[in-house]
């Protein structure tokens, strides 16, 4: 009997270890299988980013497109976050050097007087063109130099002109009939001195009977030369500048006014001016004009002092501030923000807040400034007193935002878009295909050199935003662009190879001369770019030209424009984004 239950026992265990045998593992295998998928769906949901470069948000690892760094994974839980908040890696935080600020308010004592930024300018009240009277060529032109200082009856240029060549002989042939015919040669004296052309030019013609191939311009202005309109070989053409002077004793600070503070400032008022160049001197002035047109882009206006400057202290161009006791006292609290907490575009002043203390949790807020304190700006609306504002790594900050789709600087409405980042990556793919040299005449070449002139005048309106000067000197490139001489092109392929690129440019210097409105003309100065840089590449112009690229511009598409300097002056967005871009092609 007893052997009969041991046998049953045995079955027992025996069954109980086959059942944990195959059952139990499968149920383990199964367990492990389906945490594995789990994990797998996680690795699959997961953004990676670079710690150098935060605005960089990939779905898969991999190395940083910028910089070439391994991506780490982001940061993703963003539980608790308004529509318009967004979250920044503590790395991102540490590399890019964020600070932030809490703002409070500041007694305003208008008795302390309200700084204003402003820009040293020609006095155009003391300023002179000498013209050409006369069309014609020039052979050789003696003031070369902008600054050159330029005396009154002093030589400037020598010019052939067909015109004077005709006018000779009949000059020469009056003089012959004088005695008979004394009103005729009085008549041809006084064309000649209209053109301003007289004394021992003209006495040396009527004594020898010969014909001058060519007349010197005499200066009839003095000062230091500020601009130059021609250059050796150009065409001129009665009444149009040749240069430009200016009497430098007297100059101009012109400083921005918002509208805000219009009712603040008159005539008359005294100001104080200090200049970087001079950090421990104030130089005493009184505001002799505030202009009665609003800029509607920027909400200013300009209120202007003459300074004395016959030490030449003051440079056109140069930067100043301007410190004015207001006439209204004014005793209120108001809530400050550093200035370099602000950024600009266009109408708009945007700043960075941290929403929560202990998380790097950041919000734009769009604000309205008032007067400028010392180094910070008042606050009319949009921020609070405690309010935490990045005042340090502001544009990284506005990067991640804008790649999160988050409200930014250039992204009012919050859409996904690009960051100048993406742009410079996105560059070698934007960069136009660089055309072949072809071998043509020094001639040619200078009738080029002189239309990118031009154009760098118009190039300069549209970074200072004046859409009247800009215009008026398109006129001046289309005139230059006319005067390309495309016979020196010696084959008929060549020729038409270079009215592929004059075409186009012409019509678009047209249609850029026609607006007045600074946006539609960089839409035109867009075109004109692109096409000037292709001739330029294509026949050269015997100098170095700089190719600049803003992966901002466009619409985020990126533009192009010419320089002959290396340092970036941004023509799309001016003062907005002044530095923006970078040199895409040297061409020499």
């Amino acid at each position: 009997m007893m052997k009969k239950y041991l046998v049953y026992a045995v079955i027992l265990v025996a069954g109980l270890l086959l059942g944990k045998l195959f059952f139990g593992g499968t149920t383990e295998v199964q367990e492990t299988k389906g945490s594995h998928n789990h994990n797998e769906v996680s690795e699959v949901n997961k953004m990676w980013t670079c710690s150098m470069h935060p605005q960089i948000m990939q779905s898969e690892p991999g190395d940083c497109p910028i910089c070439g760094m391994d991506l780490i994974p982001a940061e993703t839980n963003a539980d608790g976050l308004l529509a318009d908040q967004f979250k920044l890696t503590k790395n991102a935080m540490a590399l890019a050097n964020i600070e932030t600020t809490v703002v409070g308010q500041s007694n305003a004592d208008g008795n302390n007087g309200i700084t204003l930024s402003g820009k040293i300018a020609i006095n155009d009240d003391e300023t002179a063109i000498q013209p050409a009277h006369f069309n014609g060529r020039i052979e050789k032109l003696y003031v070369t130099s902008l600054g050159e200082k330029v005396s009154r009856g002093q030589a400037v240029a020598k010019i052939y002109s067909p015109q004077l060549v005709a006018a000779q002989q009949e000059l020469i042939t009056a003089y012959k009939l004088k005695a008979s015919q004394p009103q005729l040669y009085k008549a041809v004296q006084t064309k000649f001195k209209n053109w301003k052309i007289h004394g021992t030019q003209l006495e040396e013609v009527v004594k020898t009977g010969k014909v001058k191939t060519s007349f010197t311009i005499y200066s009839h202005v003095s000062g230091v030369v500020t601009e130059i309109a021609v250059s050796d070989g150009a065409h001129i053409m009665d009444g149009k500048p040749i240069f430009k002077v200016s009497n430098l004793n007297k100059v101009w600070a012109n400083f921005d006014v918002y509208e805000n503070q219009i009712s603040l400032f008159k005539k008359g008022q005294d100001i104080k001016v200090i200049t970087k160049a001079y950090p421990n001197k104030v130089f005493n002035a009184k505001v002799s004009y505030i202009d009665p047109i609003l800029n509607s882009q920027t909400r200013t206006v300009i209120l202007r002092a003459v300074l004395s400057n016959k030490d030449n202290v003051f440079k056109p161009g140069m930067f100043v501030e301007g410190k004015i006791n207001t006439a209204t006292e004014i005793t209120k609290q108001v809530v400050v923000v550093p200035a370099s907490a602000v950024l600009w575009t266009g109408k708009r002043s945007v700043v960075y807040t941290k929403v929560a203390s202990n998380e790097p949790i950041f919000e734009m807020k769009e604000i309205e400034l008032g007067s400028k304190i010392g180094s910070n700006y008042e606050v009319v609306s949009g921020l609070n007193n405690g309010d935490e504002v990045v005042t340090n790594g502001a544009f990284t900050v506005d990067a991640a935002a804008q790649l999160q789709g988050k409200k930014s600087m250039m992204n009012k409405s919050g859409k996904k878009t690009t960051t100048g980042h993406e742009g410079h990556i996105k560059m070698e793919s934007n960069k136009m295909t660089k055309n072949t040299r072809i071998k043509v005449s020094t001639d040619f070449q200078n009738d080029l050199a002189a239309v990118l002139e031009s154009y760098i005048l118009v190039k300069d309106d549209l970074v200072n935003g004046n859409a009247t000067a800009s215009a008026k000197n398109a006129k001046d490139m289309l005139q230059q662009i006319e005067e390309v001489n495309m016979k020196l092109l010696k084959t008929k392929d060549v020729r038409e190879k270079g009215e592929m690129f004059i075409n186009p440019i012409k019509k678009e210097i047209k249609l850029f001369v026609a607006s007045k409105d600074i946006t539609v003309q960089r839409k035109h100065f867009k075109i004109i770019s692109e096409k000037l840089l292709s001739i330029i590449e294509i026949f050269g112009v015997n100098f170095k030209v700089y190719s600049h690229f803003c992966p901002m511009a466009n619409g985020n598409k990126g533009a192009f424009w010419l320089s002959k300097e290396d340092r970036v002056v941004n023509p799309y967005f001016g003062e907005t984004m002044l530095n923006c871009g970078e040199i895409s092609q040297i061409i020499k």
